[in-house]
């Protein structure tokens, strides 16, 4: 708590500044216990010389949005600010008001908020990376920009990020250390848009390059998935390979599974049991895991935990009963950082949902893959690289190639059923202005359809949504975010184009936009989540702290890391350092899930449960970690209900298996445990899981 003692009384403007009190509450003091870190969401105002008495704090609350962090059209944060404010003097006529503002550092543009008084405010939604807000005397009460004295100020979290010398004084003085360390790797390519750190060449990683090697003999070029549709007792053989994969007028060795990049997409109805014949003729051991579906614990296909690994030449049966509706994928759980990487992934779409139906279905699979000039950077081979930051590609895919195409009627909707299958990027998947709305997500539908101005997909996470393009001409698939310029303490938009959808002049003969402009309730799902409801508000079972242990990195890492721990993105949207990132291996960084009641990490964690419990867990992201990030857990063979984030209830719930936990941030989720067996948790960056951030419980 703040302690006040100096009292002052002074006119100003015909205000009267307020009395200080001893004691004042701040938004910013505490949280509840599932509530978001307060440095990174939460700032106090600071009071102008002509009104100490007055004091405020405001809080950066998560917006309400389908997905696991919201965000805008262009990429910018979204956050709902509230505001508790004490102190604040009579008003000196009943024409005069406080009102709140929310402007740039650059004071433009400038946002009128609320008129305020004192005690809490919702203030509404803000959207900017950057902000100061401002609480003014006012006399016009629709004025667009402050005219009378300022009362309040103050700067969000992120003013925090500022340019300093350090960094570069830091990288400069490892310029003697070598000429170009680590000649046998391909290096990745610096961000275009940002200015590298002098005297860093040296850095490599403290592993070897690992790359698929030539073969003797000729290898066949991919081919785009085969919908494979599969009845109850049917089998599918599929084999993991190598090919050639053409990404424009460059050709790669990748990996395919049945020579296709993505796999095979099987379509099978819900309830039946399928047979698939795995072979595996890599190099490299490997297994199949079947994400998201709630299948029989011997077939998860986690190495140690349900199988061995598959040798080379080896094989392996999986038998997979699929309960749920919804969009599944599969992949590799064995150096998932490389083989899943170079093209092993494929989708699975389980149907039998009651969705009132599109005028058509296309399913995108969100890609990348980094390339420099010498062509694909290798990975490590002893130890995986971009243990940090995970690894971000500099050329996006969908459904395995970097230039998708659709031809559509005007006023068509089109269903899209996109699965992120890349190894760290977070998408803000737009469609150019066209009108999207999220019905479904990783085990079916959500209560209530809701209209979006983007798709927020992290790595595992699926999501269904309609588009309808009413307007002819090129329309563009893009990837809008707001990047973190660490050196600059500067953001800055990515725009990139990942496809271009043609629409036509002529109108679809059945036009369905009474229906697509309609929001539908999903009354079987609400229904089916009643009995689970009693559960909501009662106490947290177990907690896990998402955090981070670092060692032996090289200098200057170590401090450039701790310089810019002043403040964390809730979401790293680009791989805005990608030598320093690619630097760190698994030797040097550990991931950790943290079980804070028994002080165990990882795989030490031992959580026994009993088929049909039903556990609340409350899962933290420690903004105290060296460079705290965002992380997609996943949790194997069950299903959860996210509750809430940043201690901001849930209103429109869906069956997921992967969630999106910012930097900082928090949330409360209840596992429906109907599944007996041995089954992972783990974050779904895959150069975080290679470094260990995994764990495992039981349910008997």
């Amino acid at each position: 708590m703040r302690s006040i003692s100096l009292i002052t009384l002074t006119v100003v403007t015909g205000l009267i500044a307020a009395v200080a009190t001893p004691e004042r509450a701040s938004l910013c003091d505490a949280t509840s216990p599932a509530g978001p870190n307060v440095d990174l969401y939460c700032f106090d105002l600071v009071p102008t010389a002509d009104f100490v008495g007055a004091t405020a704090s405001v809080q950066l609350g998560r917006s309400m949005s389908p997905f696991g962090f919201a965000v805008a059209a262009d990429g910018q944060p979204r956050y709902e600010l509230d505001v508790l404010i004490d102190g604040l003097p009579d008003p000196a006529g009943p024409e005069t008001a406080f009102t709140a503002w929310v402007t740039t550092p650059l004071l433009d543009p400038m946002v009128r908020l609320e008129d305020v008084k004192n005690g809490r405010h919702a203030l509404g939604t803000v959207e900017f990376n950057k902000f100061i807000v401002l609480i003014t005397a006012e006399t016009d009460p629709v004025g667009s920009r402050p005219a009378g004295p300022i009362v309040l100020r103050g700067s969000s979290p992120s003013m925090a990020i500022q340019p300093h010398d350090l960094p570069t004084l830091l990288s400069t003085a490892t310029s003697g250390r070598a000429t170009d360390g680590g000649e046998e790797w391909v290096k990745p390519p610096m961000h275009a848009a940002v200015l590298g750190l002098p005297g860093l060449s040296w850095l490599a990683p403290d592993a070897n390059p690992f790359l698929p090697p030539p073969s003797a003999a000729a290898l066949p070029m991919s081919q785009p998935p085969i919908v494979v549709r599969l009845g109850d007792g049917d089998s599918l053989h599929l084999i993991a390979a190598p090919v050639l994969h053409s990404i424009g007028d460059r050709t790669f060795t990748m990996y395919g599974f049945n020579g296709q990049i993505p796999g095979p997409l099987v379509s099978v109805s819900r309830d039946a049991t399928i047979v698939i014949g795995f072979e595996n003729r890599l190099g490299l051991p490997t297994t199949v895991h079947w994400h998201g579906v709630r299948l029989d614990n011997a077939y998860d296909g986690v190495p140690g935990v349900t199988q061995d690994v598959v040798p080379p030449g080896g094989s392996f049966r999986y038998e997979i009963h699929f309960p749920d509706p919804g969009l599944f994928w599969y992949h590799p759980h064995h150096r998932e950082d490389i083989l899943q990487d170079l093209g092993l992934y494929g989708n699975i779409h389980v149907t039998a949902d009651a969705m009132i139906p599109a005028d058509r279905q296309e399913y995108l699979v969100l890609d990348d893959l980094l390339i420099a000039d010498e062509g694909l950077v290798p990975f490590g081979h002893e130890a995986g690289t971009h243990a940090l930051m995970g690894r971000f590609g500099n050329q996006f895919l969908i459904n395995g190639e970097p230039d998708y195409a659709l031809a559509v009627e005007r006023n068509e909707v089109i269903r899209f059923l996109i699965t992120n299958v890349s190894n760290t990027r977070v998408f803000n998947l737009g469609f150019d202005g066209a009108a999207i709305k999220v019905i479904g997500s990783d085990l079916g539908r959500f209560e209530h359809e809701t209209w979006v101005p983007s798709v927020v997909i992290a790595p595992a996470e699926r999501y269904v949504v309609d588009v309808q393009f009413d307007e002819p001409g090129p329309r563009f698939l893009v990837n809008v975010v707001q990047s973190l310029d660490h050196v600059t303490g500067s953001f800055f938009a990515e725009i990139d184009t990942l496809g271009r959808i043609d629409v036509a002049e002529s109108v679809i003969d059945d036009d369905r936009t009474a229906e697509f402009r309609r929001l539908r309730n999903a009354t079987d799902v609400i229904d089916e989540l009643d009995r689970y409801r009693p559960h909501f508000d009662r106490p947290v079972d177990h907690e896990l702290v998402l955090t981070l242990e670092a060692d032996s990195l090289p200098f200057p890492l170590g401090p450039l890391l701790r310089f810019e721990r002043s403040y964390f993105n809730p979401v790293e949207w680009s791989g805005t350092m990608p030598r320093m990132n690619w630097a760190t291996t698994s030797n040097q960084v550990r991931w950790v899930l943290r079980d804070p009641a028994t002080g165990k990490e990882n795989m030490e964690i031992d959580w026994r449960f009993r088929r049909g419990d039903v556990v609340k867990l409350r899962l933290v992201n420690s903004r105290d970690a060296l460079h705290a990030m965002q992380h997609p857990i996943h949790v194997h063979g069950q299903r959860m209900l996210v509750l809430s984030q940043n201690d901001t209830t849930n209103e429109n719930l869906v069956w997921k298996d992967t969630l999106l936990i910012p930097a900082g941030g928090t949330a409360e989720v209840l596992l429906d445990l109907t599944n007996p067996g041995v089954w992972m948790v783990h974050c779904h960056i895959a150069e975080h899981l290679e470094t260990g951030m995994k764990t495992t419980f039981t349910v008997e």
